[in-house]
């Protein structure tokens, strides 16, 4: 049996786990960690599927820039 889809199948679900932490977790802080989580794992996903460039925009962009924001405001 092959490895690839095994490993799509566990990040797909871990995606999901991370993305309903996001919507149900109270605290905006976990809140704002499980979206990294979730931009995260969603980088790892494009890259097992071969996007790499997909996969580095998610990281930089996203993971980086959007989460750092969105935890500034928060803290203000």
């Amino acid at each position: 049996m092959e490895l690839l889809p095994i490993v799509f199948y566990v990040l797909a679900g871990l995606l999901i786990l991370m993305s309903l932490g996001v919507i149900l977790i109270t605290s905006p802080i976990y809140s704002a960690l499980f979206l990294a989580l979730t931009m995260v794992t969603l980088a790892a996903l494009f890259f097992v599927l071969e996007a790499y460039f997909l996969a580095g925009v998610q990281l930089i962009v996203y993971a980086g820039a959007v989460v750092v924001l969105f935890v500034m405001v928060l803290m203000l």
